[in-house]
């Protein structure tokens, strides 16, 4: 399969679609781009070092190489503790050039928490700033086979300890052609990665769709509006991808005129409602770019399904139809409509690592609950109404947060919103806001309120609201710990 096909799909006898022909593994996909193009430069750290794709296989190679030295042998994990950047790049390949598993983990956790990883995952190294060892290539690399394990992400959910997600080499590969499909990328991008490497999001549909197309991928080390407008003038960036807040953010910087941005021609969002307000000024900023949203989950290798750019502004509550090679379905046994959704494909992990009670309850007979509870029309249009875990039941009827919080989200003195349930005597819950506003407009609470009466059923109405003064309290993957707000020091909300 070269670099730029789009191979049609062929269903398997256990009911899976495929892409035919596949590569076996990653170290394939690598060293394909790297004969076909390797002074073209593969990795790009805002303010710091550049690689060409001869470069970033020397360093990979001699970071294996290191790592053999250091006794790691082929199957073991190594982790993978490093800051966005060209080292993350490298450790990443270089593991799987050493034919081991990569577990890359989440710079912002704690110490109990990288702990619990490093034994669940039973590490034999991990890559940090202090260890970063190379030597000379002394050894053959290793062979390994699409089904082998290629990574382990750690997911970041908001109760219990993280399920450590087992990647393989074609679960990789089946996403990063997923995301060339999807994108519509028929040439090499110059991508602008915002988000972690050590998420699915930027290391499997950014990092490695971008190597194998032969496209540059330019890393940020840290996030802020400012240097996220330098970066994408100075380096002519095509194709950005990343999270509904970085985009407010973005659209909030002061003198956006003085930026040159006509290289943009795809912007992707996801992991959270856009708000529909925002669309149109994506628009305006970036005239030449084809906006789309994504869905997809760690335990999916990202991409599940997508919303096309003709379809943004019509549905822009919706994350779209189901990927090429992705079958989907809702568990409904009541056929209301709405129902738990779950995905089928070979981009749908292995299981869950040393945990087969985990795997069990999430993987049955091939499809993955996703716990989120969605619709899908006629058309085959997802929409995502909430996570299961957070409907709320207030008299008998279903409340679904995530429609509260993007009712409320699309007023602009919305910074950030989570919507809860709050126990009571006589509802069974009370729907709870819990509202971040933009600094000096503390006073348009009220109107925040009347706003969403406009989008939401009385019912669907928040009864509680506690306005907080800080960032919500979120965990190191970013998400929004609703267990803690639920004790939050609410009043009666605007009425």
């Amino acid at each position: 399969m070269t670099a730029m096909t789009h191979p049609t799909p062929v269903r398997g006898s256990d009911g899976i679609a495929r892409y035919p022909d596949p590569l076996p593994n990653l170290v394939a996909a690598l060293r394909i781009t790297v004969e076909r193009v390797p002074d073209a430069e593969a990795v790009v750290q805002v303010g710091g070092p550049r690689l060409t794709y001869a470069q970033l296989w020397d360093r990979a190679t001699a970071l294996a190489a290191g790592l053999a030295g250091a006794g790691v042998r082929p199957g073991d994990r190594v982790g993978i503790l490093l800051p966005n950047g060209v080292d993350w790049c490298a450790a990443f390949f270089a593991v799987q050039l050493a034919g081991c598993v990569a577990v890359p983990i989440n710079t912002r956790l704690s110490e109990p928490e990288i702990s619990h990883i490093t034994e669940n995952a039973g590490l034999a190294y991990v890559f940090d700033l202090d260890h970063l060892p190379t030597r000379s290539r002394s050894r053959r690399i290793p062979e390994a086979a699409p089904d082998d394990p290629a990574a382990i992400f750690y997911t970041s959910g908001t109760t219990g300890r993280p399920k450590g997600a087992t990647t393989t080499h074609a679960n990789f590969l089946a996403n990063i052609e997923n995301a060339r499909r999807l994108l519509g990328v028929t040439e090499p991008w110059v991508s602008l990665v915002s988000v972690p490497l050590f998420h699915v999001t930027g290391c499997n549909s950014q990092l490695l769709p971008s190597v194998a197309t032969g496209g540059t991928l330019v890393i940020l080390p840290q996030f802020d509006g400012r240097s996220m407008l330098r970066a994408i003038e100075s380096e002519a960036i095509t194709a950005l991808m990343s999270v509904p807040t970085m985009y407010r953010m973005l659209l909030g910087q002061t003198h956006l005129d003085r930026y040159r941005l006509g290289s943009v021609r795809s912007i992707t969002f996801g992991g959270s409602p856009m708000p529909r307000r925002l669309i149109p000024e994506l628009r305006e900023l970036f005239p030449r770019a084809r906006l789309g949203n994504g869905y997809g989950l760690t335990e999916s290798a990202s991409f599940c399904t997508y919303l096309p750019d003709d379809q943004v502004d019509e549905h822009p509550d919706s994350v779209g139809f189901a990927a090429p090679v992705v079958d989907l379905r809702l568990d409904d046994p009541r056929g209301t409509g709405v129902g738990e959704l779950l995905v089928r494909g070979p981009n749908v992990v292995a299981g869950y690592w040393n945990d087969p009670a985990a795997t069990a309850k999430a993987f049955e007979d091939g499809w993955l609950r996703t716990g989120d509870i969605a619709a899908i029309d006629d058309r085959g249009l997802v929409r995502i109404v909430d996570r299961a875990k957070d409907v709320i039941i207030r008299g008998g009827e279903n409340v679904y947060s995530a429609e509260v919080e993007r009712a409320l989200a699309e007023h602009p003195s919305v910074r950030e919103v989570a919507v809860t349930g709050v126990p009571d005597s006589i509802a069974g819950e009370k729907v709870a806001a819990a509202i971040v506003l933009v600094p000096g407009e503390e006073d348009q609470l009220r109107e925040v309120f009347r706003s969403a009466r406009k989008e939401l059923a009385r019912y669907k109405m928040p009864e509680l609201v506690a306005v907080y003064r800080t960032p919500l309290p979120r965990n190191p993957g970013g998400k929004v710990i609703k267990s803690l707000l639920r004790t939050a020091a609410w009043m009666v909300a605007p009425r």
